[in-house]
């Protein structure tokens, strides 16, 4: 999900100078890895599609460019149900698509793995991320993002900040917030389809809180940005299940926005990525993957894309030690990367449910 309004169909600008530079072998790996960095120069470009705002993938894509150089990566921001519908449409009729696919829907991305799609590559890396967050050595967990509500400090104080699902269940039943809370719009949101279906499994008072936001009259949007906008506005008062980096990161300039880590338990996402089995650039998306997971490219995506680094040796705020610290490793659900989270995606399964949020938090 990206602060910005979705781009389908459109590669944000990202690309980088080819410079005549000769890459070297990163430190640690193979002495043979030189072949794989010179098919992929030979190949010359990366194209990515992605669920990752621009403005956090621009800092990776530059230092991929610095280390790589001669490697033009074009990077096309979309919400999460668009990476998959485009490229299962572009993959069916056969044309030019992605070389990787990264994205926050675990649950689809792991469908278009399991179902084919993936390239089987044993990244370098691998053995560095834990072994939840790697399936098949096809698809990769990239980071540690938490779920979080989020709050007007303005407007919401007190005893009305919930800090539990069944504090937040009980809060928004008020008459108050009625017509002031916001969540994702699951029919359209990949993520957070993801999201509600795993709180279903982990919630015992899942129906009272389904209740209660059809109390509340909830508001659904498709868009992270567009739920921290009408927060910060004041137009809704609290969000549930909001993407903890974007939320974050805003509330650190936005002194409306307030952020809590639920204390009963922290649901984590880990943003998938795999590399198409028919990639025209397979080389180029070995290189990214590898760079993606390692080191170098974790420490980025803490300090400067503030995704939540999902490496234990990544120092930073925005890490998985440092999350591990302010909620305590027994609080944290992390969604593991494999079928496991496909099981709400059977037709039949995932039109009862989405039936049922219709007929009780869906109501109006």
């Amino acid at each position: 999900m990206t602060f910005q309004p979705t781009i389908a169909a459109a590669a944000i600008a990202l690309a980088f100078a080819a410079a005549p530079v000769l890459a070297q072998v990163p430190a640690g790996y193979p002495s043979n890895y030189q072949q794989l960095i010179d098919a992929a120069k030979k190949e010359g470009k990366l194209v990515v599609y992605g669920a990752t705002d621009s403005k956090a993938v621009q800092p990776l894509v530059k230092d991929f460019n610095a280390l790589y150089p001669g490697i033009t990566v074009e990077y096309n921001d979309m919400n999460s149900t668009e990476v998959y519908n485009r490229f299962i449409s572009e993959a069916a009729a056969g044309g030019d698509t992605a070389d990787a696919l990264w994205s926050s829907a675990m649950d689809l991305q792991i469908k278009l793995a399991a179902g084919g799609y993936a390239l089987p590559y044993k990244s370098v890396e691998a053995d560095k991320i834990p072994g939840w967050a790697v399936w098949k050595d096809m698809a990769y967990g990239t980071t540690y993002e938490p779920a979080v509500f989020v709050y007007n400090k303005r407007l919401v104080t007190g005893a009305e900040i919930p800090q539990t699902h069944a504090d937040f269940a009980r809060i928004i039943a008020q008459p108050k917030f009625k017509d002031k809370v916001t969540t994702y719009d699951i029919e359209k949101s990949g993520v957070g389809f993801m999201f509600m279906t795993q709180d279903a499994q982990d919630f015992p008072q899942f129906g009272a809180l389904q209740q209660a936001f059809g109390t509340a009259r909830v508001r659904v949007q498709s868009s992270t940005g567009t739920m921290l906008e009408r927060i910060s506005s004041g137009e809704n008062l609290i969000g549930y299940n909001v993407l903890g980096p974007y939320a974050l990161v805003r509330a650190k300039n936005d002194p409306s926005l307030g952020v809590v880590l639920p204390k009963d338990y922290t649901l984590v996402m880990s943003r998938v990525q795999f590399i198409n089995k028919s990639a025209k650039h397979p080389n180029a998306a070995k290189l990214w993957m590898d760079y993606i997971l390692s080191k170098r490219g974790q420490t980025v995506i803490a300090n400067e894309s503030k995704l939540f680094a999902i490496r234990a040796d990544v120092t930073g705020e925005t890490t998985s030690a440092e999350l591990v610290k302010q909620v305590g490793e027994k609080n944290l659900k992390p969604l593991a990367v494999g079928p496991a989270v496909m099981e709400y995606l059977a037709p039949a399964k995932r039109m009862a449910f989405l039936k049922q949020w219709k007929e009780t938090a869906g109501k109006k």
